[in-house]
């Protein structure tokens, strides 16, 4: 030990034996002192002891005093001048002979104090603590009790959300009958007004070509005025014809595929006549690029653009409207009409699409129509997968913009269906669709595909041909009045073969023939249209054999195993449902299903577990996986789970569509037709 050490120690244990001894009478008056308390104190007979205290301690000497002088007393902590600084004594106390009291006092070391100070700020702040931890599980029973009250509201909720789905399925339904009762109404009162109007001007045309003799000047402009209303009215119901048809989504498509250069050539000259006479008005075109493809309708399209050519002219007194047609590089073609017409007013734009609108303006009276031709417009470039969008501006012309993909929609899909019936092979699974007719395809491949059958398309009889020879379907479903040839030959030599004579076909076409079809070898024969449950209720009598592809649900959530059973109720896939992780990778080794959908965050397990459990098992190894979760997920993890799964399909935007998809998608890839022999 140093000698400073030492001097520290000795120095502390002289502190801890300074004792200061008082005698003080009743009144508080120092009686006697010892020279360490006169020394340290300043504590000299006569002087009050209250004068001796700390501000604050007064009253506490005081009682200290008063419980000395009845009786001992120990313990008592008072604060005191010493050396002319507060300073914190213990004081023992017991009664004299003359009614006073003796007081012992010994300072408390300053690291004492300190550690006491230290201790009251601990108890103060784990008071604060237990307060706060008090606060806040008061605050999670609140919100817990408040989650319970969310949960059942949402269970009420979600009840009334499956009873309003069925109401306003119930009302889209009668929606759609009073439409569909509205447009054959108007159809038929339009039709039966053509006939009469066709006889009022072949009649008129008569009597203006003098046939049974000459008309004087009043009766010819009679006669012109009377047949000039009925084509008016003729062109109003034409017009509305058309817009019932598009509405009620009956336009027949005709896609075929056309240059650029020769449909503005052709557009060119069929609206060379509606120029006007004279040099006030002229209609310019800017050459396209000629060989530039598209594959759409070109009636439609035409019928667009000579609708709004037509409209620009109309409203042009003078100048020009300029036609440009341009193919941009985002598959986009790009049909503008520029003129320097009256212009439309900015807050009119909205309403010119609108049915028989039609703005004021001096030159509308010199043109008579029932404003339906830009509605029409409008609505046939939305069936081309289009739009058109307006600029203007009063006194200076407006700009029309018809925009449209160079291959239109239904093209996409077909090219979209056929890749996927290349992708996976044709077997027990696999329907043949003989069918030349785009949208009955897509009709076809949408009702089969989410039955669980796999749609393979062919567009003409060489097509169909080269499927057979390559595999066998489960069933062919055939249209007998292909353009430009008929299938009959090839129902005859389906049934007369014996390597195809067993296939079930179902003829579906537009002409009644079902006594050639029956006796040629049909096992069924429907007119157009399809209805989706004949089909598929037929289907599956006629092909008892196709497989049903087993679909293993792993999720601890009973809300989605019951969509789940309802997306797959009416389809050709088998549930097989586990509410766990364990449970699910025992059914995958005992089942072997075709796909598996698999919960992110089950109870007991994570996705990535379960996937390291499938795939060290050789017999679950290639089964393809489908993640479906609620969990908000970062890059890394999923990144990391589509390098073993299929997908990733969020909770938030799952439907039967996207369910039904993504499973035939992971059918397709894993090469699955039909359901795999079980290892024995």
């Amino acid at each position: 030990m140093s000698p400073n050490e030492a001097t520290d120690d000795t120095a502390l244990v002289a502190e801890l034996r300074r004792e200061l001894v008082l005698r003080c009478d009743a009144a508080g008056v120092v009686r006697w002192a010892c020279p360490r308390a006169r020394a340290a104190l300043g504590a000299a007979v006569g002087t009050l002891l209250r004068d001796l205290c700390a501000p604050g301690t007064v009253d506490k000497a005081g009682a200290m005093l008063e419980q000395a002088r009845a009786g001992r007393v120990s313990d008592w902590e008072l604060s005191l001048i010493a050396d002319g600084t507060p300073k914190t004594f213990t004081f023992a106390g017991a009664p004299d002979a003359e009614d006073g009291a003796w007081l012992i006092g010994a300072p408390v070391p300053e690291h004492f104090v300190r550690a006491l100070a230290s201790v009251e700020a601990s108890m103060r702040e784990s008071t604060r603590l237990h307060r706060e931890l008090v606060t806040q599980k008061r605050e999670l029973e609140r919100r817990h009790a408040e989650l319970v009250r969310m949960h059942s509201d949402l269970d009420d909720a979600h009840r009334g959300v499956l009873t309003l789905h069925g109401e306003i399925a119930d009302h889209a339904d009668e929606l759609r009958r009073q439409g569909e009762i509205k447009t054959r109404v108007v159809a038929n009162v339009s039709h039966e007004f053509r006939t009469p109007l066709h006889s009022i001007l072949g009649l008129t045309q008569l009597l203006d070509d003098g046939v049974d003799g000459p008309l004087g000047d009043e009766q010819r402009k009679q006669v012109r005025f009377i047949r000039s209303s009925a084509e008016d009215l003729l062109q109003l119901v034409n017009d509305v014809l058309d817009l019932t048809r598009v509405e009620a989504g009956r336009v027949p498509m005709r896609v075929e595929r056309f240059t650029l250069g020769s449909f503005v050539g052709s557009l060119r000259g069929m609206l060379r006549p509606l120029v006007p006479g004279g040099l006030a008005v002229s209609l310019r075109w800017e050459e396209p690029t000629p060989e530039a493809e598209l594959e759409t309708d070109r009636g439609k399209l035409a019928q667009v653009l000579r609708n709004l050519v037509a409209n620009a002219l109309k409203f042009t007194a003078t100048g020009e409207v300029c036609v440009r047609a341009e193919l941009g590089e985002d598959g986009q073609t790009r049909f503008t009409m520029r003129d320097t017409g009256i212009g439309i007013p900015r807050e009119e734009l909205d309403r010119i699409f609108e049915e028989f609108v039609q703005l004021d303006s001096p030159l509308q009276g010199q043109h008579r129509g029932a404003g339906l031709g830009l509605l029409i417009s409008q609505r046939l470039a939305n069936t081309l997968g289009g739009a058109i969008t307006v600029e203007s501006e009063v006194g200076v012309g407006s700009t029309f913009t018809v925009t449209v993909p160079r291959l239109h929609p239904e093209v996409t899909v077909l090219q979209a269906i056929e890749a996927r019936s290349e992708s996976a092979p044709v077997g027990p699974g696999s329907i043949l669709v003989v069918e030349d007719d785009r949208r009955s395809i897509f009709i076809y491949e949408k009702y089969l595909t989410h039955a669980g059958f796999h749609v393979v398309p062919a567009r003409n009889i060489d097509a169909a041909k080269a499927v057979l020879a390559r595999s066998r379907p489960a069933a062919i479903v055939l249209d007998v009045m292909l353009e430009n040839e008929t299938s009959w030959n090839f129902l005859a030599d389906v049934k007369r073969d014996p390597a195809t004579a067993d296939i079930p076909v179902l003829v579906v076409t537009v002409t009644n023939s079902e006594k050639k079809a029956r006796a040629l070898g049909a096992d069924e024969f429907w007119l157009k249209p399809i209805d989706q449950d004949r089909l598929l209720r037929k289907l599956k009598t006629l092909a008892p054999g196709s497989p049903a592809p087993r679909v293993l649900l792993v999720d601890d959530d009973e809300r989605v195993h019951y969509l789940m059973r309802q997306f797959l109720r009416d389809t050709n896939y088998k549930l097989l449902e586990a509410s766990s992780g364990p449970e699910g990778i025992a059914m995958a080794q005992q089942e072997l299903p075709h796909v598996i959908l698999l919960d992110f965050l089950l109870h007991d397990m994570t996705a990535f577990d379960v996937l390291d459990e499938l795939k060290a098992d050789p017999r679950t190894r290639r089964i393809p996986v489908i993640i479906v979760t609620s969990q908000v997920l970062d890059s890394a993890d999923t990144r990391r789970l589509l390098a073993e799964a299929e997908a990733v399909v969020s909770k938030e935007h799952l439907s039967r569509e996207l369910a039904i998809s993504r499973i035939r998608d992971a059918l397709a890839k894993a090469g699955v037709s039909a359901a795999p022999t079980r290892p024995k």
